[in-house]
Order: C-alpha cells, then structure tokens, then sequence
C-alpha cells in the first residue's frame, strides 16, 4: 500500500513538471503576428512626406495619422507615422532635434506579447540590452542586441494595435560575419521560437553583387517575420548591406515602375536567382529596399 501511494505521489508529481515545462515552452513564443514587424526608416525632416507617399504608392496599404512626440527616454522631438502596407509596416521618423544615441541603429521594431518576459528570455538567448525599458506616449519599449550586431526594438502598446494581415511576409536582411553567425542564429531561433527554413552554404553571389562568388545563406522563420541572414567577409558593394528589408511584391516590374513614378531611383537592376526576382530601390530621403517576387 505504502509503494502504490508514494508511486502516486511521484506520477502526481511528475506530471506537474510536465505540465510546468509545456506551459512554459509554451509560453516562451512572444510573436504577435508579422504585421507588427516593423522597420524602423529614419529619414530628414524635410523628405518626411515625399518618402511615406512614395513608399505607400509603390506598396498600397494606407499610413496612420503623422504626429510629433517625444519616442525616446531623453528629451527629443520627432514627426513619426505608420506607413501599413500588403507588404510590411513601416514606421518613419523625421526627427526634429539631433536623434540622442543610440536611436537610429536599430533596424526593426517587435511587438511582443509579454514584454518583461520577452526581455528576459532574450537576454537568457545570448541578446543584451542597449536602452534599458522606457515608456513612450502609447507603451513600452526597450531596445536590444543580439551577436553578429542586429540591433532591434522590443515593444508593447498599452492598448494592444490592429493592423492587417500582411499579404507577403516582410524580409528581415541581417548581414553578419562568419565569426558570428552561428551564435546569432543559435541565438535568434531561440528567442524566436523560429526554425531554419534553409541554410545554403554556396549561394549564388550574384545575390550580393559579386555574381563570379558565393556566400552562405540562412532562412529563418519566426511569427515575427522571415530573416535572411547573409553571412559575408564585408566586401559589398553599394548597395548591399544599406537594405535591412526585402519586400515581396506579385510583379517586380509593376512595382518599379510605380516607384520610379512615385520618385524612387532603381539601384540593382532586376535580377533572377534562387528562384525569384529581385531588385533595389532608393526612395525619396535616401531608404534603400529590396523588392522581390512573392513565392
């Protein structure tokens, strides 16, 4: 009698733990939704407007209201606006005063679904903090870095935003050196919860600029976004490594024109490798962006 009931109280037990250990891993994926992903585009005041009208005209979508605020912990002033397309979000920032360091390094903004415990499971994955949390006029942000130098900014609303589903998945464009980027994607699926969709040890350079070369190339997949990792000794040329977003698009070629008629400067001329097409453009305020056919 005495061995049934202690092996009762072990199983009771056991099955606590696992229980614990589900909730947890559960628990542990952050991710809202893509639409949330947003890239952070710093760009003069004074091409504020021709830069988020040129953008929407090439995408679609629609913008939010802009306005004037205070975004950062230190005194400061900027014009900021939502640019929401089919594409990916965008939010833009035309500062009015000099931009307080480090603001302007970070690529990307994450919504998080609980915001101390997405700082806390980034830091136990390999990320430090390089603004500690602060609030801002509609939440909470924090900005964090990970290995290889991908600088992002985790972020909770006080009342939680409704955006569209994007029709194509943004591409986050994280350019690292070989030294780090094993650490870095260790580190990001953890944080994550993503899984490697491919890693190809031989990409085509042409990818890069250096058509006569290969590179390594690693997808990843998260419910924050799709991040391409391209990992390269640093000899790229302009423009390669100034895009941090690669947009998906149904037609290359429509889509550039509406940029070009929308005052963007096409950079890379389309090009097809790895199965789709690709290009770079220069919108108006000096944002340069990859566009690419959807899969």
């Amino acid at each position: 009698m005495q061995n049934r009931s202690l092996r009762a109280i072990l199983a009771t037990a056991l099955g606590l733990l696992l229980s614990s250990a589900t909730a947890l891993g559960e628990g542990s994926n952050y991710s809202v939704g893509p639409q949330y992903d947003t890239t952070h585009v710093y760009v003069p005041a004074e091409s504020f407007d021709r830069f988020v009208a040129s953008f929407v005209a090439t995408f679609g979508g629609k913008t939010t209201p802009k306005g004037t605020f205070t975004l950062t912990p230190t005194a400061s002033k900027t014009m900021s606006q939502l640019a929401i397309t089919p594409s990916g979000t965008i939010s833009v920032f035309g500062f009015l005063t000099p931009i307080p360091f480090p603001f302007g390094v970070e690529h990307y903004g994450y919504l998080v679904a609980n915001f101390d415990s997405a700082i806390a499971t980034a830091r136990s994955d390999g990320a430090s903090v390089t603004v500690a949390p602060y609030n801002d006029p509609v939440g909470r942000d924090v900005i964090m870095q990970w290995p290889g130098g991908l600088t992002l900014q985790l972020y909770q609303h006080t009342t939680p935003p409704n955006y569209p589903a994007v029709r194509y998945v943004p591409e986050d464009r994280v350019y690292v050196s070989p030294d780090s980027a094993d650490a870095f994607i260790r580190s990001f699926v953890a944080f994550s919860q993503g899984r490697i969709a491919s890693d190809v040890a031989s990409a085509p350079g042409i990818e890069i600029g250096r058509p006569s070369e290969i590179y390594r190339r690693v997808e990843i997949e998260s419910g924050f976004a799709n991040v391409r990792v391209i990992i390269t000794d640093g000899h790229l040329p302009y423009p390669y490594g100034r895009e941090v977003t690669g947009y998906a698009v149904g037609n290359v070629a429509a889509a550039l024109r509406k940029a070009m008629s929308a005052g963007a400067t096409v950079l890379v001329q389309p090009f097809t490798s790895s199965g789709r097409i690709s290009s770079m453009v220069q919108f108006p305020g000096g944002y340069v962006a990859e566009i690419h056919s959807a899969p």
